[in-house]
């Protein structure tokens, strides 16, 4: 048993008494490792600048292996997040597609085509068609004479069943755009949540490091200064 007439390292029994320093001073993290290390410690007794430095050193070491556990254990946390989340980034065309009526399809064809070159191009010859046939072709027996009474009632007929299909296609354009606008509002909000979290990730993680540095960097000034007494 160490007494303080027959002072003795508790670590390694070492007896030289320049070499020993009283156990209170040392700090109670290291004194901790030291304690799960030797198995016991009591800071009424000494112990030995060899071992104290040992130690401290230790505990630095231990100090930096868990800081890099830490940035491994939050890059885990960040995949694992991503694994997990739901990922809001899709095609809204697809799923209103994938909805959409026979009828819709077919008026979306046909506004397609109505609004095309091709139709353009081919209601210009049928017009001339028409109007070659009853005034030059047909001068005997035109089904349409002049001014083309037939040819106004098909264009009218036309004209009122490519209307509603327009304002039709136009709606389905309109509820695209809103499936859109409300997707991106998504998308943007959960980035912005995302972001924040990581800057509260980042802030907790700066804070923590730098408490670790200004420890370690204690540490290490009470090395460099027993290093100093026993030069």
């Amino acid at each position: 048993m160490n007494t303080a007439n027959t002072p003795v390292c508790q670590v390694c029994h070492t007896s030289l008494r320049a070499n020993l320093r009283r156990a209170i001073i040392v700090r109670p993290a290291v004194a901790q490792l030291i304690q799960r290390e030797t198995g016991h410690w009591d800071e009424n007794l000494w112990i030995c600048l060899d071992d104290l430095q040992r130690f401290q050193q230790q505990y630095v070491r231990s100090l930096l292996a868990d800081e890099q556990g830490e940035l491994s254990r939050l890059d885990k946390e960040v995949l694992q997040g991503l694994k997990e989340h739901e990922i809001l980034s899709r095609n809204p065309e697809i799923e209103i597609d994938s909805s959409l009526t026979f009828g819709q399809r077919l008026a979306d064809r046909i506004t397609d085509f109505g609004g095309s070159w091709s139709f353009i191009i081919f209601f210009v010859l049928v017009l001339l068609g028409w109007m070659t046939l009853n005034s030059w072709m047909l001068l005997a027996k035109p089904f349409d004479p002049y001014p083309y009474i037939l040819l106004n009632l098909v264009l009218s007929a036309l004209a009122a069943i490519q209307a509603p299909l327009i304002m039709m296609s136009q709606n389905r354009q309109e509820a695209r755009d809103r499936a859109r606008a409300q997707h991106d509002y998504q998308v943007n909000l959960k980035a912005e949540l995302e972001i924040r979290q990581l800057h509260q990730k980042i802030d907790h993680m700066l804070t923590h490091q730098w408490e670790r540095l200004v420890e370690i960097q204690e540490v290490q000034m009470e090395l460099i200064n027993e290093v100093r007494r026993k030069r």
